[in-house]
């Protein structure tokens, strides 16, 4: 494993919008968080909990983190929201935000006494010049997945969808489909191809002109296509593999559908 520090960069992708981005080489991966910076301000995704500091000292570079209104978390996992709670101390009038799903059966048992909302498909926030749409992904990967669509800069956020391997720069316009649809194959996180392709569809009729990938850097519009072809001709779906680890027998697993019953 390496024993290289990750450094930890802030960009301004398009008006307003910022990729927080923290490359670690021990997983040839990035993660990413979003800073919108308006009346009301968003963090989307916090990172885990020991990338804290780095997460806020890349806030504090555009806006006192203690402004934060919203900490937005679009599925239930360490990478989305293991900072919320030393985000949400240090902006205590700020709201943790989420699929109605997520909020209330994931949250509502966890040791988390801040202010939440929960949000269903189609809802909007206003942020002032930015409005986030909430739309409903279960199973992309989580089952409380959720994503978010920028409705002035035409910006998706689609979590861990469109995700890229390597340290990306913050825009990216190389076609990386083939390397993306192999990472899936070796994480592991899609257990079937059916309802990402069905999300993928309907992002495609929002007509975006950015994809903030979690993981990886923002597609363009010109360069989205073609990770779009590569989801609907590629098999990607849990194979028997997480993580790179042989769960099971590669005999043992269908392709796309996953391990059989017994």
């Amino acid at each position: 494993m390496s024993t290289s520090q990750p450094t930890t960069r802030i960009d301004e992708v398009v008006d307003g919008i910022y990729r927080i981005a923290t490359y670690m080489p021990e997983f040839d991966l990035g993660f990413n968080q979003f800073l919108i910076d308006d009346e009301r301000s968003a963090l989307l995704h916090t990172g885990p909990y020991p990338m804290y500091e780095a997460v806020r000292g890349a806030v504090a570079e555009v806006l006192d983190p203690s402004r934060l209104e919203y900490v937005a978390l679009l599925h239930f996992e360490a990478d989305e929201c293991g900072g919320m709670d030393r985000f949400a101390a240090e902006a205590p009038e700020s709201t943790l935000i989420g699929s109605a799903l997520s909020i209330g059966l994931n949250l509502s048992g966890w040791n988390y006494a801040g202010k939440v909302q929960g949000f269903a498909d189609g809802e909007v926030l206003d942020l002032g010049r930015h409005k986030l749409r909430f739309l409903e992904t279960p199973h992309v990967h989580h089952w409380d997945s959720m994503m978010l669509f920028e409705e002035t800069t035409r910006s998706v956020f689609p979590a861990d969808l469109y995700m890229q391997p390597g340290d990306q720069p913050p825009i990216v316009e190389e076609d990386l489909g083939d390397a993306m649809c192999e990472l899936y194959r070796e994480s592991g996180i899609f257990a079937h191809e059916q309802p990402v392709r069905a999300v993928v569809d309907r992002l495609e009729t929002l007509d975006p002109e950015w994809m903030h990938t979690m993981h990886g850097g923002t597609i363009t519009r010109e360069a989205l296509p073609r990770y779009t072809r590569a989801l609907r001709e590629q098999e990607f779906g849990y194979e028997g593999r997480l993580l790179g680890r042989d769960v099971v027998a590669p005999e043992d697993v269908v392709p796309g559908i996953g391990v059989p019953p017994a």
